[in-house]
């Protein structure tokens, strides 16, 4: 196992989840119909934020709802965000712990 794996926290990623259902999202990409034509395989890009590092082989990355996911590096679905990403696809990215805003706190209505 390499010890400089290129990641910290904070830096962004790029997952590729692989998913089935009989309607594709408008995000997905690589879109193949199954053998029977019921479901549709296809691909969706994940933008998520690294949060820290367990230990030389996985991370621990937040996704924009807050939920933490814990990946291996030699996943092959895992890459670095390019610049065109971060500057195009931002909104896609989770904020920083100090922008967000918590899912869990009340909103108050007006009577």
């Amino acid at each position: 196992m390499k010890t400089d794996v290129g990641y910290k926290p904070g830096d962004f990623v790029v997952y590729k989840v692989t998913k089935q259902s009989s309607h594709p999202t408008p995000r997905a990409s690589k879109v193949y119909p199954s053998p029977h034509g019921d479901n549709y395989t296809y691909c969706v890009e994940k933008y998520w934020v690294v949060d820290h590092m367990i230990d030389d082989s996985q991370i621990v990355v937040r996704t924009r709802r807050g939920k933490e996911r814990t990946i291996d590096l030699d996943d092959p679905c895992l890459r670095h965000a390019n610049w065109w990403e971060r500057v195009l696809s931002s909104h896609r990215f989770p904020l920083p712990p100090e922008k967000a805003t918590k899912i869990d706190q009340p909103i108050l209505k007006a009577r």
